[in-house]
């Protein structure tokens, strides 16, 4: 769906890597590693970001860091679109139509990190959780989104990770 508005992976590949996690910070040869692409096409991209005032530049050393601009007035809007292309929204909806008594679910693993590597790890904690609805629902969540999702019932320790539902702040 979004990839065919924004026809360039490299961009597309970018704004998951930046909007999905605010935190999110990297340089150009680091990106260029992690996606096994040219330096080239990756400056390219990031400099049509930082024009858009989408990323915000900051010198470290020899270094050129960059990341997403929180202050930009599409900040949300953008996160928001990048975590419904991941299918985030429905994997949270499909959780707690049936869990139980969900308190929190979590991102956790390489989207997290902005690593759109096809495999969502997602924690759940909760009291009396329905553990077996777990086991349908990840083949179901794979057809829905095309992406595989893996599910942890978590203990009070919650890992580091992106908070999409938490029972608390309602």
């Amino acid at each position: 769906m979004l990839d065919s508005l924004i026809t360039s992976k490299t961009r597309l590949r970018l704004l998951v890597k930046f909007f999905i996690n605010a935190d999110n910070h990297s340089h150009l040869r680091g990106l260029a590693e992690e996606f096994g692409e040219s330096t080239n096409a990756i400056r390219k991209e990031l400099n049509n970001l930082s024009e858009a005032g989408y990323l915000q530049k900051e010198s470290e050393k020899n270094r050129i860091s960059y990341s997403a601009n929180t202050q930009h007035p599409l900040f949300g809007s953008l996160q928001d679109i990048i975590r419904k292309y991941i299918g985030l929204d429905r994997v949270v909806d499909e959780v707690l139509k049936r869990m139980g008594d969900v308190e929190k679910v979590v991102l956790t693993g390489d989207y997290a990190n902005g690593m759109d590597t096809g495999t969502i790890d997602i924690g759940i904690l909760g009291k009396q959780l329905n553990e077996e609805y777990l086991d349908s629902l990840g083949n179901r969540m794979q057809e829905m989104i095309d992406r595989s999702v893996k599910f942890t019932v978590l203990s009070d320790d919650l890992p580091a990770g992106i908070i999409l539902y938490n029972k608390a702040a309602e």
